[in-house]
């Protein structure tokens, strides 16, 4: 049998990275190399992987002449897990990264530019991730149930032991995780557990689509005790989740130090990921907002109140503004169990379809703070009106879609782009989360 003919390889140097963590180069051609495991400055020998008529997609096979910022990947799994694109580079050059997505954005997307230019927001590296989603596949062949993240650019699971952005003491519960389950009647129709971390309690969410026989709870019920975690069970959308073992367990919450709060959630709301890094860019948001007594400020995508409470806790009237009925509700719990629902009051409105008449009926006010999806806020920026509000903070978890609205707020609405940085809130991932300030 002939042997299949070995991929081409070329010597290429690296000029940058590109969105998901892989080095940009152009070939002797002049053709936009992208490049899998390369740093920017480095010489490296890649393989090709993929070519289109636009780019080449290669793999690294030897780094001919390392980056300062290249370093040993912490994980054993690194490579295989599509969980981190980045673990080669050190914190130094994956921010640097991060900052350049950022300001390419504006200025290609938006055209725009910002005045200054935000100190990083660092953050622990490693356990990081109070937040996540890790598939569950039995593969008969790799021994049974694997529990962990998708392998790169696959929907295969990688073959995980442990995993170094989570908490180590759910890193080390993997491999009792693919045992449990391994033991489950239902261990084919349990494709999911959602970790949420909190800063008094853990919870596994069990998402099963049959039910779970006297057997199988009894394993459950165990297995939650021994290790100290709650379980609950998922059987249909998110909003079938309920506790199991514990009945009545530790509430789900982080703190806000500097604002004296503490914030409530359940284990399938949206929070950030990183408790951590949310303190600091919180903190930097409500700085760059300075809100104060007697100012009306709306908070857009509020959620359960992340920044609903810091701006009322210095004085402002707030009105939080979401979609979701259940996070709004949990946004007037948390500002009441916080002495603030006198100065948080909220309102459910799809902010995705806003228009002006619908905007100007919950306004005036003096400031903004907007947090919105990967889809950014494009339907707000559309619809303000010419003399409100002022300033606007606007945090953002995709430079595209902040740069597309910065365009608009600055050469449609009469806003300058004062400020704007990045926060590390997912290290060793391709994802950037970035702070923006506009003033009229």
């Amino acid at each position: 049998m002939k042997r299949a003919p070995a991929a081409p390889r070329l010597r290429l140097t690296i000029d940058s990275l590109d969105v998901e963590g892989r080095g940009v180069a152009r070939t002797a051609e002049g053709k936009v190399a992208f490049v899998e495991g390369a740093l920017p400055g480095e010489q490296v020998e890649a393989e090709l992987v993929r070519r289109k008529p636009a780019f080449d997609v290669l793999r690294t096979v030897a780094v001919l002449q390392p980056s300062s910022g290249r370093r040993a990947p912490r994980c054993p799994h690194f490579g295989v897990c599509g969980g981190c694109a980045t673990q080669h580079a050190d914190a130094r050059t994956q921010m640097a990264a991060k900052q350049r997505w950022l300001e390419d954005s504006l200025e290609r997307i938006g055209k725009v530019q910002a005045e200054t230019l935000l100190p990083i927001v660092y953050g622990e590296e490693w356990g990081y991730r109070q937040r996540a989603r890790l598939t569950v596949r039995r593969v008969a062949k790799k021994g049974g149930v694997l529990v962990g993240f998708h392998e790169r650019r696959s929907s295969y699971v990688a073959d995980m032991t442990r995993c170094e952005i989570l908490p180590e003491r759910i890193s080390r519960l993997i491999p009792a995780l693919r045992a449990l389950i391994e033991s489950l009647s239902v261990r084919e129709r349990l494709p999911q557990i959602e970790l949420a971390a909190g800063e008094r309690a853990d919870v596994l969410v069990f998402r099963h689509l049959q039910p779970l026989t006297p057997e199988d709870e009894a394993k459950l019920r165990a297995f939650a005790r021994e290790t100290d975690v709650q379980a609950w069970l998922q059987p249909r959308g998110p909003e079938s989740a309920h506790p199991f073992e514990p009945l009545d367990g530790a509430p789900l919450d982080y703190t806000l130090p500097e604002f004296g709060l503490r914030i409530a959630f359940g284990p399938t709301d949206f929070t950030q990921v990183n408790h951590a890094v949310n303190r600091v860019l919180v903190a930097r948001a409500v700085r760059l907002l300075d809100p104060g007594p007697g100012e009306r400020v709306a908070d857009l995508f509020c959620g359960l109140g992340n920044f609903s409470l810091p701006i009322a806790s210095r004085g402002a009237s707030v009105l939080g503004v979401e979609a979701s009925e259940a996070l709004l509700e949990r946004a007037r719990r948390n500002a009441e169990a916080n002495g603030l629902a006198a100065r948080a009051a909220f309102a459910r409105e799809d902010l995705s379809a806003i228009d002006a008449a619908r905007l100007a009926a919950l306004g005036p006010f003096e400031k903004f703070l907007v947090d919105p999806p990967r889809e950014g806020a494009i339907e707000v920026a559309k619809a303000l009106p010419g003399d409100w509000p002022r300033r606007i903070v606007y945090v953002s978890c995709d430079p595209a879609t902040l740069a597309r609205d910065a365009g608009v707020l600055v050469h449609a609405k009469g806003f300058r782009l004062a400020a704007a940085g990045v926060a590390n809130m997912f290290p060793h991932t391709a994802h950037v989360e970035s702070i923006a300030l506009f003033e009229r």
